[in-house]
């Protein structure tokens, strides 16, 4: 559990800078601001600032005390409402709501409304005593004062989404099917602390400025007014969507940092009980290979709540998709990542629908307002989207998929195999070319249009390929012939040139994969930036680049793609990979 709560942690903390949490950072910062009746310390007067009452007749009574300065704990109490509210309500929010049969949008309507009420209280100090009322039978006079700024924080709460990534997938999918366990609610709780630290210190600076500079002090009145103002604004900016296309416009800078956090071996094998056995053979395919694969039949589209732009509202069935190419795209439309590869989409839909692309969209909510259609309605045509798209309100063809990330798009050929997928953004000009591949393999005659030009980045061309480690795919092997599926002790050859692999050592050669004996060993000569090898079973795994060893893992669950080598250039190296007897080793994928 340690080990997850630490990738909660770290996961919150980048999400927390990301350009998703952009539009709460005014309101937090203003937040930490002083109370509205914050007592400042009683003017002295002169004569009564000497020691020993000097300047005060005996008759004259003594000088009151100056008041002592109440510390501003508005910026706890805002970051504490926040943690909490996000916490609780996206594990149980989609319980609660369903068992009083509540709108699914009531939670988000709740925190504009609460946001707009701590607004007019800025501006109006008997709303905000109001808000303050229920903390009013708490003892410590510092407590209750701050019960305001502990209901901003509750709004905000409601109302922050925070960019997507595997961890979070993960939190919204448990509390979205109602399974909880001690390793969720730790997970969600760390996720929610991580977020919160940034804001925190936000909370402070706000708190600092407003205390230091004497400029604010003196128009305390007035910038509370503004504070008001700029809430107001930000439930209306929120209300209307105005925020995404300020969002959508920058650059998304912390996605390689979550991707290097969320996504890596560990956080994939922490992960990893979110989903049953079904469909593994999904798990066996690399994420964003630069070559077609089979990854195994292409899940149903199934537990969807409706259907969106088909005739009549009827439902898509993959199988008698048939004959053409089709990219499934999991998406939900408050995602600013997913809303950024939605244009690389739509203008693939529209170049090769004639040719025989289709397009699914499964929208897969990761908020309780997400769900509801009207609203996947006006975003989807806000969006420019055109093309089928299926509710997953259940995540139920999330979980076929065993997805985990928004956005992820799964290419599926003409004989309804999966060949490829993508997580997240990027690759654009690569998931193109091979969604031109698949419409050649599927008709040969076949006349594509131009690209797109909608890519951002090339293919590199001499790059090693994928390599299979399967006794009816391998490619490139060199060394003693392959025995299949019996143990056989194997010897290096004197040269294993580029791009090509061989093995040493006891080896099963299977269908699928390759299980190592004792003293089993694989080599290959490779030229690529970075090496990737799906292993699964129990053991440990070294790594040699160049005789030199770079890395020790340790392997327990399920097919994983590992990361052996992340160089920062393409290079030419051999690579030596050491496996303790049990391991099964599936593909080599390069980048």
């Amino acid at each position: 559990m340690v080990i997850l709560i630490l990738i909660g942690l770290l996961g919150g903390l980048i999400t927390a800078v990301s350009p998703c949490i952009l539009p709460v950072l005014p309101v937090v910062f203003l937040a930490g601001g002083p109370a509205p009746d914050a007592p400042e310390r009683a003017a002295v007067p002169v004569g009564a600032a000497a020691s020993g009452g000097a300047g005060r007749t005996a008759d004259e009574p003594p000088a009151p005390a100056p008041a002592p300065r109440r510390r501003n704990r508005r910026p706890y109490a805002v970051v504490a409402g926040l943690v909490l509210s996000f916490s609780f309500f996206t594990l149980l929010g989609v319980t609660i709501v369903t068992a009083l049969g509540l709108p699914e949008d009531i939670l988000r309507y709740v925190g504009l409304a609460l946001l707009v009420f701590i607004g007019l209280g800025l501006i109006f100090p008997p709303v905000e005593r109001i808000l303050e009322k229920p903390f009013a039978r708490i003892p410590q006079r510092q407590v209750n004062k701050e019960g305001g700024a502990f209901v901003l924080g509750l709004g905000l709460g409601l109302l922050y989404v925070p960019c997507a990534g595997p961890v979070l997938a993960a939190i919204t999918v448990a509390g979205a099917q109602g399974r909880l366990s001690m390793d969720i609610v730790a997970l969600t709780v760390s996720f929610a602390v991580g977020t919160a630290l940034p804001l925190l210190v936000f909370a402070l600076a706000g708190r600092r400025v407003s205390e230091r500079i004497g400029a604010f002090r003196k128009r305390a009145r007035k910038l509370r007014i503004v504070a008001g103002c700029l809430m107001i604004a930000l439930a209306l900016a929120l209300a209307l969507d105005v925020t995404s296309a300020v969002q959508r416009a920058l650059p998304d800078y912390t996605s390689a940092a979550q991707r290097k956090i969320e996504d890596s071996d560990v956080a994939r094998q922490q992960l990893s009980g979110l989903y049953d056995d079904s469909n593994k053979e999904l798990s066996r395919c690399a994420d964003g290979v630069d070559e077609l694969r089979s990854c195994g039949q292409a899940p149903p589209i199934e537990g969807i709540s409706a259907w969106l732009n088909t005739p009549g509202g009827r439902p898509v069935d993959l199988k008698q998709e048939r004959g053409k190419v089709v990219l499934i795209d999991f998406w939900t439309y408050s995602c600013i990542n997913c809303q950024r590869s939605l244009p690389h989409i739509t203008a693939w839909e529209r170049a090769y629908k004639k040719a025989g692309l289709e397009v699914i969209g499964v929208h897969s909510p990761e908020f309780g307002f997400e769900k509801k259609t009207g609203n996947v309605a006006s975003q989807a045509k806000k969006l420019g989207v055109t093309y089928p798209v299926a509710l997953d309100n259940k995540l139920t063809t999330w979980n076929n998929y065993r997805n985990r990330f928004w956005p992820a798009k799964y290419l599926v050929d003409a004989e309804g195999t999966v060949r490829y997928f993508k997580f997240g953004e990027g690759q654009y000009a690569q998931t193109e070319d091979l969604i031109r591949t698949l419409l050649r393999e599927a008709d040969p005659t076949v006349t594509l249009p131009p690209k797109t030009d909608r890519g951002d980045e090339q293919l590199t061309a001499d790059r090693t390929p994928e390599t299979y480690l399967s006794n009816h795919l391998i490619e490139g092997y060199v060394g003693d012939p392959l025995l299949d599926d019996k143990p056989k002790a194997y010897r290096f050859p004197s040269d294993i040139p580029v791009n090509r692999v061989s093995l040493d050592g006891t080896w099963t050669a299977g269908y699928e994969y390759f299980t190592a004996g004792r003293d089993a060993r694989l080599a290959l000569t490779y030229k690529a930036k970075n090496v990737n090898l799906v292993l699964a079973g129990q053991g440990q795994v070294t790594v040699l680049k160049d005789g030199k060893v770079v890395k020790k893992l340790d392997i327990d669950g399920t097919p994983t793609m590992h990361r052996l080598v992340d160089d920062g250039n393409a290079r030419e190296a051999r690579l030596e990979v050491r496996l303790t007897p049990g391991i099964q080793a599936y593909v080599f994928t390069f980048g």
